[in-house]
């Protein structure tokens, strides 16, 4: 490309981007529970479209306890944990257009996603890798992206 046409293409470009006169707004939520509201980051993040949360885990938020019984429950908290949240903030699961999930063991991967299915007959998108530690001793974590 000639120095005049890399000129024009970045001047169109400047040109587009300070006509954009609405600026996207962010809202970072805190959590619903209360015992949550230290933590340093946000329960959510809500753009005019979409509503980003935080990673769960499968800590009853209740009892503040990683519930017992393996992967399988472990998935049913976190699911239920993100329905939550969705739920304070008027959406539901059927709003998921995106998970990420985050195993400590890959070969837990057939039990969570036995429980997993249960959940969420439209099909988010996903991406499910292992790790080989998560938050408070956790079997699984998993963050969304929600449509609004």
């Amino acid at each position: 490309m000639k120095p005049k046409q890399c000129f024009l293409v970045l001047s169109i470009f400047v040109l587009l981007c300070s006509c954009h006169t609405e600026t996207t707004k962010i809202k970072f939520h805190k959590s619903h529970e209360t015992s949550r509201h230290s933590a340093p980051f946000s329960d959510a993040v809500e753009t005019e479209d979409l509503l980003f949360l935080t990673g769960q885990i499968g800590k009853n938020h209740k009892t503040g306890k990683l519930v017992q019984g393996g992967i399988e429950e472990e998935t049913r908290q976190v699911i239920e944990n993100i329905e939550a949240v969705l739920n304070h903030h008027g959406l539901n699961l059927e709003n998921v257009v995106k998970c990420t999930v985050i195993l400590r063991d890959i070969n837990d991967f057939s039990a969570f996603n036995s429980v997993y299915s249960d959940y969420f007959s439209k099909k988010p998108a996903r991406t499910t890798f292992a790790a080989s530690g998560l938050a408070g001793g956790a079997s699984i974590e998993i963050d969304v992206i929600a449509a609004k």
